[in-house]
């Protein structure tokens, strides 16, 4: 769904209420598109039922925003479809990592992920973008090529959001197997194992969350942190994409 303003080919006469017509007008179209963006969210939030898998309807959007946003930038693949949502901001214990088809309209995986030893115990608490910090990093991140690393097969993870995880690639900050992510640790801990910052998952999942993601789509990290920010999350940006992208997506959800 396009916005379009019909032009008159005649001379346009300017007169003192021109200019704020003209803005009216496309405050309006702005406002349109944000209405239409969030039944989009919400449509999608629905038939996934996200809710019942305990997914914030407020995070699910951040993570949808940023995915239109780096689109936007082709930061992500042509075919990209599939978002991944970790949230910091819950328990451990809760299985705190999805991943969401946006054309499917439907949950792929609900799992379990890890957050940095130096983060916080059960809930992360503090996240850092510093090397050796042990520390989670918040924000948007692009999925990049698998490797064989000392945790098994890896995958490599790209920060987007300056100052706050652009220095994953310097730190190794990926997604990797770890067998402290579980039932069972939860069990004997009362909270899953904690990684040197990476997101790690547990082992019986880690190669189909990566056959699944890889390849330039994106991963969103969310926590409790008021500090973080993210040119990612301009929701005007993310409207006008939504109903202007090639693919359709957008009006395909809506149906």
């Amino acid at each position: 769904m396009c916005f379009v303003l019909s032009l008159t080919i005649n001379s346009p006469v300017y007169t003192p209420n021109s200019f704020s017509t003209k803005d009216s007008t496309e405050n309006s179209s702005e406002a349109l598109s944000g209405q239409l963006f969030n039944k989009y969210v919400e449509n999608i939030y629905q038939a996934a039922d996200l809710q019942s898998s305990g997914l914030d309807v407020a995070v699910f959007k951040k993570a949808v925003t940023g995915y239109f946003n780096l689109k936007t930038e082709n930061k992500l693949s042509a075919n990209s479809s599939v978002i991944t949502i970790v949230d910091l901001a819950k328990s451990s214990c809760t299985k705190r990592l999805w991943i969401v088809d946006l054309l499917k309209k439907e949950l792929v995986l609900n799992t379990w992920v890890a957050h940095g030893s130096n983060s916080g115990d059960d809930i992360a608490s503090r996240f850092s973008n510093n090397v050796d910090s042990f520390e989670s990093s918040l924000g948007f991140y692009v999925t990049d090529n698998v490797y064989m690393g000392k945790h098994g097969r890896s995958l490599r993870l790209n920060g987007m959001d300056i100052g706050f995880n652009d220095r994953a690639n310097e730190r190794d900050i990926v997604l990797h197997a770890a067998q402290y992510v579980g039932e069972g640790s939860i069990k004997a801990l009362g909270r899953l194992g904690r990684s040197q910052g990476c997101p790690a998952v547990a082992p019986q999942y880690c190669n189909r969350i990566i056959e699944t993601i890889k390849g330039k789509n994106v991963l969103f990290i969310n926590g409790n942190d008021a500090s973080y920010n993210s040119k990612y999350l301009n929701p005007q940006m993310a409207a006008r994409l939504a109903f202007q992208d090639n693919s359709g997506s957008a009006e395909k959800a809506m149906l």
